[in-house]
């Protein structure tokens, strides 16, 4: 007797499409989180600043490095002041810092999540 087994592999599992829609996918909720954190640090800068010039806030951008998206104010001399973890703050003046990365990135810890699963089911689609 002579029994012959025939496997036919395909689909996107196997011809590639699912690693490339997985790699897709976690670049684009990483974009969604970044895109979400600089808006974050711009609403909690929009409730501290009493007199702001538009200049900081500017600064702070949204950055791919090294496979993370980063959101950060490009070094800006004083950032580290308003941001309340320079050597210049409390106690040497009475500035504690406005805390405003400290605080977006809590926000967005809660944030994360939701954002990458509402883009989630176009990822999916193409894995099928």
């Amino acid at each position: 007797m002579d029994v012959q087994i025939k496997v036919s592999i395909s689909g996107p599992l196997f011809d590639g499409r699912a690693v490339r829609a997985v790699a897709d996918y976690i670049d684009a909720a990483k974009k969604d989180v970044g895109q979400q954190g600089l808006a974050n640090v711009h609403l909690l800068l929009d409730r501290s600043l009493r007199n702001p010039t538009g200049r900081y806030e500017s600064a702070i951008t949204v950055q791919a490095m090294g496979g993370d998206v980063v959101v950060h104010d490009r070094q800006v001399i004083y950032g580290w002041w308003l941001e309340g973890i320079g050597s210049r703050n409390y106690p040497k003046t009475r500035f504690r810092g406005y805390h405003s990365f400290e605080r977006a990135t809590g926000m967005l810890q809660h944030q994360a999540r939701p954002l990458a699963e509402r883009i989630l089911p176009r990822y999916l689609e193409r894995m099928r």
